[in-house]
């Protein structure tokens, strides 16, 4: 038995169920909202690239882009 991401509530985890880990269609589509209005993140590192294209790049001639 898992809990449902969305409402908690026990399912078995089985084939049968097409919408799992999610307990139904519901579920699933609450979740999905979630991400898609940005409720939910996944937490970014910061990295050379996003310095490198940032808009306030200050050059730093003791880095080297290539």
């Amino acid at each position: 038995m898992i809990a449902c991401p969305t409402c908690r509530k026990k399912i078995e985890w089985s084939t049968d169920n097409v919408d799992r880990p999610f307990c139904s269609a519901k579920c699933k589509l609450i979740d999905l909202g979630e991400w898609a209005s940005e409720s939910y993140a996944i937490p970014q590192q910061t990295s050379d690239e996003e310095e490198i294209f940032s808009e306030t790049l200050e050059v730093d001639p003791n880095k080297s882009f290539l």
